[in-house]
């Protein structure tokens, strides 16, 4: 197999392009849905979704905001979902929507794949969810981990992503003896404390960590995307500070790629690692097997010295979450024989449960087998391709690109604003959100659910007569944009 079949991305996208077009997209008025066709994609929801308002208004008196989780929240309110298939799901109104949610990324096989969930059901029946003691397939999970990704020695099974990077700065700081860990600003890496800071807006710093004292980030530091020299400089800086513990990234950019980086910057921050005596860190809870049975570090050749894993890790059950790399450093963990007496402690009384190790072993395997994120990859090159040709037709502005099964359609460019222009981004950040609500609600209108109107999962299970299908509903909503 050549190395293009073992990874998802068929051919690395031009940065600077889809820089130059964003860039563009941000200069140019909003372009909106016209108001005659807002209001029939509102009527969907009115007339054919009641069910779903019915249930989430209630559940706004038990539940903040009345859903437990930000991507289930559309406007002009959520929608309930009864079944799940493939690559489809059914609301409780009875309504089909092909899914480009895909649960927030961790499905790469398609929706309640069978063969893994009547693995699950079989454990049901003899063993049960948690028993609070070690099961077999927690090592079988770690040695196929190890298997497809080699620079995960050792590997701890977790929660949850947000748990993952929690862990993995603490065994940063523990292992090299050092405080100052820098992200990449505009990236997401979970809600802890310490990673509330500089989200989603490169250059916001604490802006949106309502709650958590000062102290609990003080030794969090941000630089702007892709910009290798303000980093050095950081790195230099922290010097005279007692050092850099890590540097953490997602490898295809923050927010899953939404700001691409060029094919080289995870080699270059990889260098000044060396240079500085600081730790790699890859989050790879998006890119973690759906890029490849490698993952993204697979694909750029680059090895980190920890992994953040989530999502995929499960196939889509609970408790996705782990945290993996060099032995010296995830032995911090040790919970058991061959512990240190500067353990960096780390638990949680559901992790590592016998049904997420399972369910992660056999989804694993049949990603391996299948070549699922190959396949999926595919679906998303044609996803994108499709999408460019319609946007080209309809001369609009709009950005549509992939990294594999990631797909990015920007139709506003909100997450392309930033502090480097404070007042085109405090005068347009509400508005710029604001169309991509409604953009996200007309794709749902159409039977098309997305991560925030924006953002593309595609699967093993979208063929090309799903994708096909699909495009033709993007049409229809791209040919009632106003000047179209």
């Amino acid at each position: 197999m050549s190395e293009t079949q073992k990874y998802a991305i068929s051919q690395y996208h031009d940065v600077d392009e889809i820089y130059r077009k964003l860039n563009a997209l941000i200069e140019q008025p909003i372009r909106r849905i016209r108001e005659d066709k807002l209001k029939e994609y509102l009527a969907y929801f009115e007339n054919r979704c009641r069910h779903s308002r019915e249930l989430t208004d209630k559940a706004k008196k038990f539940i903040p905001g009345g859903v437990q989780h930000n991507l289930a929240f559309n406007h002009p309110f959520p929608i309930a979902i009864e079944k799940a298939e493939g690559a489809y799901l059914w609301d409780v109104d009875g309504n089909k929507y092909t899914d480009f949610l895909q649960a927030g990324g961790p499905i790469v096989l398609g929706n309640n794949y069978a063969p893994v969930r009547d693995k699950v059901i079989d454990l049901l029946h003899h063993c049960g969810p948690v028993t609070g003691l070690f099961h077999e397939y927690e090592l079988k999970l770690a040695e196929l981990i190890n298997k497809n990704m080699p620079s995960v020695e050792m590997f701890r099974m977790l929660g949850s992503g947000t748990e993952a990077d929690m862990a993995a700065i603490r065994a940063a700081r523990a292992f090299t003896k050092k405080k100052k860990v820098i992200k990449v600003g505009g990236a997401y890496h979970g809600w802890s404390d310490q990673l509330v800071f500089g989200l989603h807006i490169p250059g916001t710093g604490r802006l949106e960590a309502m709650g958590i004292p000062n102290g609990c980030n003080a030794n969090t530091q941000e630089f702007y995307p892709n910009d290798i020299e303000e980093l050095k400089a950081r790195m230099k800086a922290n010097r005279k500070l007692g050092g850099t513990a890590a540097v953490l990234v997602e490898p295809v950019g923050p927010e899953s790629g939404t700001r691409p980086v060029p094919f080289d910057f995870n080699k270059k921050v990889r260098d000044l690692c060396d240079e500085f005596g600081a730790l790699l860190i890859f989050d790879e809870v998006v890119t973690g097997f759906r890029l490849g049975m490698g993952g993204a570090q697979g694909y750029f050749n680059v090895k980190p010295d920890i992994t953040i894993f989530g999502k995929c890790i499960t196939g889509g059950y609970p408790m996705a979450g782990g945290v993996g790399g060099r032995a010296d450093v995830i032995q911090c963990f040790a919970a058991g024989i061959g512990g240190t007496g500067e353990r960096a402690y780390v638990g949680g009384t559901l992790s590592a449960n016998p049904l997420s190790c399972l369910a992660g072993y056999f989804a694993l395997q049949e990603m391996e087998r299948t070549n699922a994120p190959v396949i999926a990859g595919q679906a998303g090159d044609r996803l994108t391709g499709g999408l460019q040709a319609i946007i080209d037709r309809y001369k609009l502005p709009f950005v549509v690109y992939n990294q594999g099964s990631i797909v990015h359609l920007e139709t506003s460019g909100v997450m392309l604003l930033d502090l480097k222009n404070p007042d085109k981004l405090f005068a347009e950040m509400n508005p710029r959100k604001n169309l991509i609500e409604e953009m996200g609600m007309a794709y749902m209108a159409s039977g098309l659910i997305t991560l925030a109107g924006s953002r593309m999962y595609t699967s093993m299970a979208d063929t090309d007569e799903v994708i096909d299908d699909a495009l033709r509903r993007f049409d229809a909503i791209f040919s009632s944009i106003e000047g179209v």
